[in-house]
């Protein structure tokens, strides 16, 4: 375990690492001159030797599985991941980032059924964004809470117009 995360937990993307090498020097570098207490990794089985590294030097890291931001160009765009038997790789996925060590894997825009497989599937959490409510946590984007992004995606809800009241009082 990882201590008491029951307050905020600030965790920095690791973008593109190559090798696990990299991956562990820049998560070094993350926690000591970041405050970061976490790093998050992209991708399933293929950053497993990364994860690794990381975790053996006592560095938590957070898998994310799914619609993966830095990957979007290969998706298409913003489009709902693991649909019929592409599921099936995610599922894998996710069971090789709990055996490599991760202390969560964040799931973002799989459909609900596979959000709860997965979670019932794992013993460490599940963070979801448009994944469905059978996730352990949920992640809120500030700027789709605030009516700040132009285009949220479906599954996220405005709870304000801060757009239309910062243009107003202008």
């Amino acid at each position: 375990t990882y201590g008491d995360w029951s307050s905020d937990v600030c965790s920095s993307d690791l973008s593109y690492e190559r090798s696990a090498d990299l991956a562990l020097e820049t998560g070094i570098r993350f926690l000591k001159e970041s405050g970061a207490h976490a790093v998050k990794l992209e991708g399933g089985v293929r950053v497993v030797d990364q994860i690794k590294a990381l975790v053996t030097y006592g560095i938590p890291v957070f898998g994310h599985l799914g619609m993966t931001p830095q990957s979007v160009n290969a998706f298409g765009g913003f489009k709902v991941q693991g649909r019929n038997e592409a599921g099936d790789a995610i599922i894998a996925d996710a069971l090789a980032l709990q055996e490599a060590g991760c202390c969560g894997i964040v799931l973002e825009l799989i459909p609900a059924e596979l959000a709860e497989k997965i979670t019932a599937a794992l013993s460490i959490p599940t963070i979801g964004i448009g994944a469905g409510p059978a996730c352990d946590a949920q992640v809120l984007v500030w700027t789709d809470l605030m009516g700040l992004t132009p285009k949220p995606p479906r599954f996220a809800r405005a709870y304000s117009d801060r757009k239309s009241t910062r243009l107003n009082s202008s």
